[in-house]
C-alpha cells in the first residue's frame, strides 16, 4: 500500500476542493498517483474539473512586443521577484520579445539570434545575466502570431512596466476592416483570454486524450445506464465542455449573453469587413513549473544583499 501523507492529501484538496477524508481515500484507492485520484473524485462526484496545472508559479517576467502584423510573447524565470523587477532582468526580457519578431518562434530560434547591440546570442546574454545578477534565470517559451491582413492585439494583466507583467495574451484577428476598430475589438478579446484561460480556439483544436479522459469521466458517473442514453450524456457533457473551454464557444466576458463567436460575427458590420479569430496565445507566469515555497521579501532582500 502506497504511504499517503499529509503534503499528498494537501495537495489533492487544493487541485479539487474536496474533503480532506474523501482526499486521503482517493489516494489510498489510486495507490497514491495524484491525478488518478483526482479522476476518482470526479467519478464520485466528490471534485470539479477544473485543471490546475499552473497552480505553482516561478517568478519572472511574461513579455510581449506586437509589430505590424507580427506579435511575440517571451516568459523568462527567475528564482525570486525581486530580480523579476531588476531594470537589467526588466531590459533583457523586454529586447528578448523584440528579438523574438525577427526569429522562427521557436526557442531554440531565439536563443540562437543575435542579441541587440551585443556580440552575443540571446543564449549568452543571458548566460552573463546570470553571472551579474547571481541568480539563476531561464529563457522557458516563445511564440509568435502572425496575420496576412487586420491585426495582433497585445495585453498584459498585471503589467508592471510597458509590455512587461504576469500575464501575457497574444490574439490574432484576420480581417480586411478598419484597424482601430479591429484593435479595440481584440484587446477586449486578449482580455477575456486572460481572464478565462481557454484551452482552444475551437473543439478540433482539445487535445484529444483530454476529450478521451472526459468522455471516461461521463461514462463511469453514469455507468449502468442504457448505451443510447449513456452515449446522449456524453455528447451533452463534451458540449458542456466545448462551452467551457473553447475560446469561440465561451461566454464574451464583455457581454455574458452572447460568445465570442457571436461577437465576431457582429463585429463585421462594425469594421465594415468580415473578422476571423486565427489564432491566441496565453502565458501565465510560471504555470506548470513546481516550486518549492521559497523566502519570504525581507529574506530575498537579505540575501540580493549577500551577493552584492
Amino acid at each position: 500500500m502506497a504511504n499517503i501523507t499529509a503534503a499528498m492529501v494537501k495537495e489533492l484538496r487544493e487541485k479539487t476542493g474536496a474533503g480532506m477524508m474523501d482526499c486521503k481515500g482517493a489516494l489510498a484507492e489510486t495507490g497514491g498517483d495524484i491525478e488518478a485520484a483526482v479522476d476518482w473524485l470526479r467519478k464520485k462526484g466528490l471534485a470539479k474539473a477544473a485543471k490546475k496545472a499552473g497552480r505553482v508559479a516561478a517568478e519572472g517576467l511574461v513579455a510581449v512586443e506586437s509589430a505590424g502584423h507580427h506579435a511575440a510573447i517571451v516568459e523568462v524565470n527567475s528564482e525570486t521577484d525581486f530580480v523579476a523587477r531588476n531594470d537589467a532582468f526588466q531590459a533583457f526580457s523586454r529586447e528578448a520579445a523584440k528579438v523574438a519578431l525577427n526569429t522562427d518562434g521557436t526557442l531554440e530560434g531565439l536563443q540562437a539570434a543575435h542579441f541587440p547591440g551585443a556580440s552575443e546570442t540571446v543564449a549568452e546574454k543571458l548566460q552573463a545575466l546570470i553571472a551579474t545578477i547571481g541568480e539563476n534565470m531561464n529563457l522557458r517559451r516563445v511564440a509568435k502570431l502572425d496575420v496576412t491582413k487586420g491585426v495582433i492585439a497585445t495585453y498584459v494583466h498585471n503589467q508592471i512596466s510597458e509590455g512587461l507583467g504576469k500575464i501575457g495574451v497574444l490574439v490574432a484577428l484576420e480581417s480586411e476592416g478598419d484597424v482601430d476598430a479591429l484593435s479595440t475589438l481584440g484587446r477586449q478579446i486578449a482580455m477575456h483570454v486572460a481572464a478565462t484561460n481557454p484551452v482552444a480556439l475551437d473543439a478540433a483544436g482539445v487535445d484529444p486524450a483530454v476529450l478521451e479522459r472526459e468522455s471516461n469521466i461521463l461514462r463511469e458517473k453514469n455507468a449502468g445506464k442504457p448505451d443510447h442514453v449513456l452515449q446522449k450524456i456524453v455528447e451533452s457533457g463534451l458540449k458542456t465542455y466545448y462551452k467551457e473551454v473553447t475560446l469561440l464557444e465561451q461566454p464574451f466576458v464583455h457581454d455574458g449573453s452572447k460568445t465570442v463567436s457571436q461577437v465576431l460575427k457582429e463585429a463585421a458590420g462594425k469594421v465594415g469587413a468580415p473578422v476571423a479569430l486565427t489564432g491566441f496565445v496565453r502565458y501565465a507566469l510560471g504555470e506548470g513549473i513546481e516550486k518549492e515555497d521559497g523566502p519570504d521579501f525581507a529574506t530575498e532582500v537579505a540575501q540580493q544583499a549577500g551577493r552584492a
